[in-house]
């Protein structure tokens, strides 16, 4: 791999170097394949030129009449109040509207109730083929419901399937119940998880949405447990997509449009008055898996059309670009007192990054670090970074570590060095 020498600054004992490694497709293409973690993008700017007139396009004949998202590649028009839009494998926000702005979830709830109920069954706290008792309090419960029967008792694998197929909110009182003796018990637990999963801004009254004072989430932490969901328990997320479930002779379908038309495998949709009509959704295309979250919508119908324009649109104007692999040699850094000369940097874990599609000719990719590298040096140590530069977006750096040790010279040749009879350093 080619690599030459950007600009080089004094600094301190050594000088900075930045070593341009390549730009444009060519160099990334001539990367390994391989997908995983990288926070792509950082919050971005609202002005993308020429890419901004590619977003607008991808769906200007149906395109709604709303107010602009953040997206890496301009403004983009929903008519969602809240909406956020996220590549699952990487982090990279592709669409933000308002997705820290606490909002009513709804049934949205019952994604983070699924949680806990999918972790007491891989910890074997409750089974599948367990029956748990329905209370009158579950019986009663209003709205959505799977209609459990008063003073049986139901079979937990139906009573996930009543939860998250029918949204049945008599069917998430007798899980809680069951599990933690209480309701109220049970959403003591998912406010302890919540913030564990990284869901900084949700607090929950209840277990099933219904409206509460003080039961709230944000869009991204909507998108936060939908990913975790996913990532934790894939075993469990079938119940997902199922597109109906009879209970009771009653049949029901799944409530979530995207997934009944095939575009998303799951997760989740809700309504209320105050939080209006909203979905979670996730699908995976070539290879590539995104999250989507809207709330806010006017109508079940205006849901189901954004949520399916926004996640179209996603696919269509983002793609992932692999950059190397774990343990893959990036370049190399001259050793200063070592016993070897140089030493090799490598990637410390796959390097993954979500661009706009036809955005890798304008990337710019370069090794950044202290030259000379001071010995002794040890396997797995940081020494430098990846830096990662595309229009309108702020520069990625990616650690890059040292591929094997690097021994301190001896005394006499550290001496011999120093007066310049040693091997040159």
């Amino acid at each position: 791999m080619m690599a030459g020498c950007v600009k080089a600054v004094k600094l301190g004992t050594n000088v900075r170097t930045r070593r341009s490694l390549f730009g444009g497709v060519a160099g990334i293409a001539a990367c390994a394949s391989f997908a995983g973690p990288l926070k792509a993008f950082a919050r971005p700017h609202r002005h993308a030129g020429h890419a901004a007139k590619t977003a607008a396009a991808a769906s200007a004949a149906d395109a709604p009449v709303g107010t602009p998202a953040n997206t890496p590649i301009g403004p983009f028009d929903t008519v969602a109040r809240w909406a956020y839009v996220v590549d699952y494998d990487t982090g990279a926000v592709l669409l933000d509207k308002a997705s820290e702005e606490r909002m009513a979830p709804s049934s949205l709830t019952k994604m983070m109730t699924a949680y806990i109920v999918f972790g007491m069954l891989a910890t074997g706290r409750i089974r599948l083929e367990q029956s748990l008792p329905v209370s009158e309090k579950a019986w009663r419960t209003q709205g959505s419901k799977m209609f459990v029967p008063l003073g049986q008792s139901v079979l937990v694998s139906d009573l996930i399937q009543g939860m998250l197929i029918q949204s049945g909110n008599d069917a998430c009182i007798v899980l809680a119940e069951g599990i933690a003796g209480s309701e109220e018990r049970f959403v003591a637990m998912m406010n302890e998880e919540a913030p564990k999963l990284g869901m900084m801004n949700s607090h929950f009254a209840n277990v099933t949405g219904l409206p509460a004072e003080g039961h709230f989430m944000t869009a991204r932490d909507v998108a936060t447990v939908a990913s975790h969901l996913i990532r934790d328990f894939p075993q469990y997320y079938h119940y997902f997509g199922e597109l109906e479930f009879t209970y009771n002779r009653i049949r029901q379908g799944n409530r979530n449009v995207l997934v009944d038309k095939g575009l998303a495998d799951g997760l989740k949709t809700g309504h209320t008055d105050a939080g209006g009509f909203g979905l979670c959704a996730s699908s995976k295309r070539n290879g590539n898996r995104v999250i989507v979250v809207i709330n806010g919508t006017s109508s079940s119908n205006e849901r189901a059309h954004e949520g399916e324009r926004l996640m179209s649109w996603a696919f269509a104007n983002f793609e992932n670009a692999t950059l190397f692999r774990r343990g893959q040699v990036v370049d190399s850094a001259p050793v200063w007192m070592g016993e070897h000369r140089q030493v090799s940097l490598v990637a410390g874990a796959d390097i993954v990054m979500t661009l706009p599609v036809g955005w890798r000719q304008r990337s710019h990719i370069a090794v950044d670090y202290a030259s000379p590298v001071i010995a002794p040096v040890t396997k797995g140590q940081v020494c430098g970074a990846l830096v990662i530069s595309a229009p309108n977006m702020a520069d990625i750096r990616v650690p890059l570590e040292a591929g094997e040790s690097v021994a301190k010279l001896g005394l006499v040749a550290r001496a011999m060095t120093r007066l310049g009879h040693g091997p040159a350093q």
